[in-house]
Parts: C-alpha cells; structure tokens; sequence
C-alpha cells in the first residue's frame, strides 16, 4: 500500500502517514456506496436521527483528541481547534433534529380533480470534497445533512489535514453510521480520485468547498453528466466601521473575523473599510490588539500559528510588499515568532496596512492570511461601490452605532452573509453560502438538508 506524510506546519515535522487512494481503490468505493445507500435510505429518519445524536455525543466525548490532530496538522491554536470542534459537533445535533422533518406539500390543483403531492427523496451517493483550513467543521456541514436525507457519501478531506476527518469517520461509525456509508479518501493527487468517482453514473451529487478557480474546473467537469453540485467558494470580505461605530466593539469583532485561524477562513475580513472620522482611533486600537498577539508553535499556547504551509506564507508576504510598493505602510505589526524546531518560514507575523490605496492589488486578493489592509473613506456611497466591485460575494461585517443604517448598508452590499455587530457569521441554524462567484447552493439551516434532496410530485386524479 503506497502512503503519504502528514506534516506539522508549525515545525515541518512528520504527524503519520495515511494511504494514498488508487483510481481503481476510488471506484471501489463508489460500488461500495451504492449498495449502502439502498440500505441507508429505507432507513427510518428516527434511526437517522438517533445515530446523528450518538455521533454529536462522541464528537464533544473526543473534543480534545480531535482538538489535538488539528493543532498539530493546521497549525491552528488550541483556542480555535477546540471552538471548532463544539462548532462541528453541532452539525451532527442540528441534522439529526432535521432528519425528521423532511418537507413535503400536498395541494388541490387549482383546475379541480386533481391532487398535487410533493415529496422528497435522497439524492444518492455523494462525493464531498473539504479543505484543510476547517478540517472538523467542512466535513461535518457536509457529511450530517447529506446523512440526514438519506445519502451515502465518500469524503475528500484535503491532503495537508486529512487526520481530523479520519477521526470523524471512525466516529461516525462507532454510532452507527454503516461502514460503507460513509468512507474517506486520502490522497496525494485530488483529481485522480475525484475524477474516477465523478465519472462514474452512480454519483449523484457533489459538495465542494474551496478555491472558485478549483470550483470552476469541477463545475466543468460534473456539466459532463450534469451532476448535482453545491459549491462554497471564494470570499473577499469587507469589514466597514461606520462614523458613529463603538470603535471598541470594532475592533474586538475585527481580531475575530481577521485573526481566527490565523487569517484563512473564507469568511475571513479582508479588506476594512473606515470612516475618516474614526480611522485614527480605529487604526490605534487595532494595532495595539495585533501587536500583542504571541505568534509561534500553536501546541505550546501561541495566539497565531503557522499559515498552512511555506509556499503560502511567501505569497502573503510578497501582498505585503507590493502594497507598500503602491504607498501602504506597515503601521503595526506582531513580533515574528522565534525558537528551536519551527519552520519559521511558515510564519507570517500579524500586521494592519494603513494609508491603503483604494485601487490597491490586495484588495482585490483573498489574502488567506493574518494581514488587515486599511482604507479610510469620507463617501459612503463611493465605499459601497468598491465594497462590491469584487469577483466574490460570501461574507461581509459592518458596524453602526446605528442598527438601521448598518441593515441599510447590509441590504446594499452584493454578499451572501452579513455579520451586523459582530465579527462572525458562522452558525449551523442559518444558510451559509454566497453569491456571484463565490458559490452555489447553501448549507447550514434547512437549506443544507435540501442540497442532498430532489422534489418528486406525483399528479394524482381526484375524480
């Protein structure tokens, strides 16, 4: 069996190993899948339910272990590996609770004699494709709804952290999940695999979250046979603080939309926009927040670890440089981390640019990173406009001391998810997802249980 590393990026050092999936291992599975899924879908939404309630248990029952694998996989601290275990398990408490409310209609066609009955069935044998900056979390949002309706699913957990999805699996089983139900593949080449399963007809959907260059090259893969696919994509978020914002509950939202996970969350601000009136004091106080921030090996307590690997952490430093070529400058900036045994490489230290041109190259970037760019603005109107001249539309955060002008600005900006007050958007109750190139579809809430789902009406005479 070939195998591949796993790799610390706070230090460079090897975790485990895990098999590299074949062609043919990856076709195997979807037989596999299929015959689960005839059993899996005649199974009582009761049962479903319970087994997704076994598996939340399990997950908070192993919080630290599952904890542990990301600190060490991610990079990212303890206080985010163990927030986003609770975060993920809820997923499983969620669905399980949907499971056994499947919608359905039952109307009396307008022209009389006729009974219009809708229901709606599992989509079938589901490929769901996650990436490393949310390992537990991008797996569950997608594995407890697909569960949920019925489906049967083969996860793609990114290569750099495909540990914390093992794990998962091995829980999901141990509550009652059928082993064929839901199967992992690890690989060091994701389009050898996700090719052999979208080829094959019995896969009926996919789920993809990462890159909107990645999603539009499956996206031309599945129109091939017109599969069913969700996608969660790119994100470029503004972060606007109006005149009269509490500039201290501002600043407390940006460390979290900013800083969580070192900076790589779609969801992640990445361009602030602030009101001339309150940039100054903005400005101060953010910085003062980022300056203190302890960079350096997650597993012995640092604030920011690691970005998820060298390569990245070189491209965010040359955004760095090219805005202050364009006349930014680095206002505050944490201290670079130092010790035996880090790939200091994979650092980038927290830095705010102020005096940002508005035209400037990285506000058009997903940065992916702990680097805050600062444009200051007098004309609302103007600010709106550059807020969605991005690409992308999946998350925005704007803070008002004034509710009404902060939902009229929300209203106004092109994003799928706006935070009002507050620095983050994520809950398992509500659609997250967002719109232009930024994605397809919708998960979390109800919405997410219906992406695994297909309406069938039945016409029944009446007379």
């Amino acid at each position: 069996m070939t195998t591949f590393d796993v790799l610390n990026p706070a230090t460079g050092a090897v975790i485990d190993s895990v098999p590299d999936t074949t062609a043919d291992q990856a076709a195997a599975q979807v037989d596999a899948a299929q015959a689960a899924f005839e059993q899996w879908r005649a199974t009582a939404p009761r049962h479903r339910a319970e087994v997704l309630m076994a598996a939340h248990r399990a997950m908070l029952d192993d919080a630290d272990h599952l904890a542990d694998l990301m600190v060490a996989e991610n990079g990212k601290s303890r206080a985010d590996a163990a927030a986003e275990v609770k975060y993920a398990a809820e997923f499983f408490r969620w669905y399980a609770e949907e499971a056994v409310r499947a919608p359905g209609q039952y109307t009396e066609a307008p022209a009389g004699g006729v009974r219009n009955v809708v229901t709606r069935h599992p989509v079938g044998v589901s490929v769901l494709i996650t990436p490393w900056n949310f390992p537990a979390a991008m797996a569950t949002r997608k594995i407890a709804p697909a569960l949920a309706a019925g489906c049967t699913v083969l996860v793609k957990p990114a290569g750099e952290t495909p540990l914390t999805a093992l794990r998962i699996v091995e829980l999901l089983i141990g509550a009652g999940v059928p082993a064929d139900a839901v199967q992992v593949a690890t690989t060091s080449s994701s389009s050898r695999v996700v090719s052999a399963w979208l080829a094959d007809e019995r896969v009926r959907k996919l789920s993809f979250t990462g890159s909107t260059p990645v999603g539009r090259t499956l996206l031309a893969q599945c129109a091939e046979r017109v599969v069913n696919t969700s996608m969660e994509l790119g994100g470029n978020a503004p972060f606007i603080v109006t005149a009269d914002a509490d500039v201290d509950a501002a600043v407390e939202g940006a460390m979290v939309a900013k800083f969580r996970n070192s900076g790589q969350a779609c969801t992640a601000a990445n361009r602030f926009y602030v009101h001339a009136d309150v940039a100054e004091e903005f400005i101060a106080a953010f910085g003062a927040k980022i300056e203190a921030l302890q960079v350096g090996d997650p597993a012995a307590g640092a604030d920011v670890g690691p970005v998820i690997h060298a390569k990245a952490a070189a491209g965010i430093r040359g955004m760095i440089d090219d805005a202050v070529a364009a006349g930014a400058r680095i206002a505050h900036q944490a201290a670079a981390p130092a010790g035996e045994g880090l790939d200091l490489e994979a650092f980038v230290a927290p830095t705010l640019l102020a005096d940002v041109p508005a035209d400037a190259a990285i506000l058009g970037e997903e940065i992916f990173g702990p680097v805050a760019p600062v444009v200051v603005y007098t004309d609302e109107d103007q600010m709106i406009a550059r807020a969605n001249e991005s690409e992308v539309g999946l998350s925005s955060y704007v803070y008002s001391g004034d509710l009404k002008h902060a939902m009229q600005i929300g209203e106004r900006l092109e994003a799928g998810m706006v935070g009002i007050n507050r620095g983050a958007v994520s809950d398992p109750s509500a659609p997250f997802g967002g719109v232009k190139q930024a994605g397809i579809g919708r998960e979390g809430g109800a919405f997410g249980i219906e992406e695994f789902t297909e309406p069938q009406y039945l016409s029944v005479d009446w007379s």
